[in-house]
């Protein structure tokens, strides 16, 4: 009887193994750990600080500060029929052993808990006062990177539809790529954050060689009043010519955003709207050459934050111009590279107060922009403040100089391959403000002493394939504070070495 029972149970769980299998054609799994040890410092040009300064809301009292991270993702694929496909991809990401000062101070971005973190969302660490350490409960927390569904051959055959939490880029990212909205990271270097996904829903029209995308994202919802969403749609054409490895794509995106208080003298003006109609080309002229533009107007309203007292108009633009030279790759065994770029965003001067004044506001607006050409520079403003310039919690833009709006950047790049595993790689940028930037307190005019050189960056990166599966890297950036700054001169530094690990 014993044995009748085992046998009917064997029974079951094949009929059901073979039902699973049935309706999953196939699943992969796979992953990768990311372990940094991370030196930087002086990253607001200033150096040590003796004492924490209460009346600043900059990077902290510590003038370097060394730690390390690890990023560990799992992903799973599965195919469920020919035609449907999902992706899930949980990370852990932490840096080792953190702990935040447990003295009550409560300031703006941790000025004191994490020495060197400016989180422009306003992060606040200060907790019961009682002294000592806490650790960070969210260290080893899983979060939910990717899960998605995507559906080809959708209604009918050139329709593909991809819902959830997934990847998005338009073009090479100038406009959108990268959400960086993780609201529990604690990284003390944010911007290495694995978590950059979009909660969406993806449409692609594919007539080889025309493809057509649109999209809509939601960003935030209803956070403070009833109607306060944030929302990014986008629609872009991309067509592959037949010659010159040509390309071609044109787009446009609204950022809907109500995100502001509608309080006191702003109710009915909190719309934040941004329209981008952009163009996009590359191509090969020559075999050994590659140029690459871009070009995106901007419109729609502008609204700083709640004490702003008018309604604005939004008019922005921004510019990106590249050519990579490979005539000697070929011709050594090193295969050395070279390449050049020049970055515009157009910015607004001549306020004392962009929220107290009126008219067409002309500084560009990032949006979720997912390509980054420096280590230092391109995330002051983002992640980080300098000492000249601090964070302003009442304004957009974090700080005056902050580095996706308002300025120039030039890029010489070149990389050398001495043996297939080995890849050597530099960029040296510089960059120029396009307006004066507003110093002081919100209310002070410009000066004319904050236009013109912001500063240089040289970064240096070396990658090593040790095997198929693992690799290292190390990483030297090193920021050289120019003449908008007077208070503070001293060299930005970050050094990074990292261990990947893929399977």
């Amino acid at each position: 009887m014993k044995f009748l029972k085992v046998l009917c149970v064997l029974a079951v769980a094949l009929c059901l193994a073979g039902s699973v299998y049935a309706e999953t054609q196939s699943v992969k799994v796979s992953g990768d750990l990311t372990m940094r040890a991370l030196f930087r410092s002086d990253y607001d040009y200033r150096g040590s600080i003796s004492e924490p300064d209460v009346t600043r809301t900059d990077v902290g009292s510590e003038a370097a500060y060394n730690w390390f991270m690890s990023v560990a993702e799992v992903e799973v694929d599965a195919d469920l029929t020919d035609n449907v496909q999902t992706v899930i991809r949980l990370v852990n990401q932490r840096d080792w052993n953190p702990t935040n000062s447990n003295v009550g101070n409560g300031w703006v971005n941790g000025a004191v808990a994490n020495p060197g973190k400016t989180i422009m969302q306003g992060t606040t660490l200060g907790v019961n006062g009682l002294g000592g350490y806490n650790y960070n409960p969210n260290e080893f927390a899983v979060q939910l990177d990717l899960a998605y569904v995507t559906l080809k051959d959708f209604i009918y055959a050139p329709l593909t539809l991809t819902i959830g939490r997934q990847d998005i880029w338009i073009g090479k990212g100038f406009i959108v790529g990268l959400n960086q909205q993780d609201p529990t990271t604690a990284l003390r270097a944010p911007e290495y954050t694995a978590i950059n996904s979009f909660d969406a829903i993806k449409a692609v029209l594919d007539y080889d060689p025309l493809t057509i995308t649109g999209l809509w994202s939601n960003i935030h919802t209803n956070a403070i009043q009833a109607n306060d969403d944030v929302d990014l749609w986008g629609i872009n054409a991309g067509y592959r010519f037949n010659a010159y490895k040509a390309e071609a794509e044109g787009y446009g995106c609204l950022k809907k955003d109500k995100s502001n208080e509608g309080w006191g003298s702003l109710v009915g003006y909190n719309t934040n709207d941004i329209n981008v109609l952009g163009l996009r080309g590359s191509g090969d002229p020559i075999e050994w050459i590659t140029v690459a533009g871009e070009g995106a107007y901007q419109f729609g309203s502008y609204v700083g934050n709640r004490s702003q007292i008018n309604k604005r108009a939004r008019q922005a633009f921004a510019l990106d111009f590249s050519g990579e030279v490979r005539y000697f790759t070929e011709k050594y065994s090193w295969k050395p590279k070279g390449g050049f770029e020049y970055i515009y965003y157009s910015g607004q001067g001549g306020d004392s107060n962009p929220q107290l004044a009126s008219g067409i506001y002309h500084g560009w607006d990032p949006i979720y922009r997912g390509k980054f050409d420096s280590k230092i520079r391109e995330f002051v403003g983002r992640y980080y403040a300098s000492y000249d310039y601090p964070v302003r919690p009442d304004f957009v833009y974090s700080t005056a100089d902050a580095s996706f709006t308002n300025q120039h950047q030039f890029i010489f790049s070149g990389s050398i391959q001495p043996v297939d595993s080995l890849l050597l790689k530099a960029n040296y940028n510089l960059f120029w403000n396009d307006q004066r930037y507003l110093v002081g307190n919100m209310n002070q005019q410009p000066d004319a002493k904050t236009l013109g050189f912001i500063g240089q960056e040289l970064d240096l990166r070396a990658d090593w394939d040790y095997t198929e599966d693992v690799s290292f890297g190390i990483l030297g950036a090193f920021f050289a504070p120019g003449e908008v700054y007077t208070n503070a001169k001293k060299t930005a530094t970050d050094i990074i070495a990292t261990v990947n690990v893929s399977f």
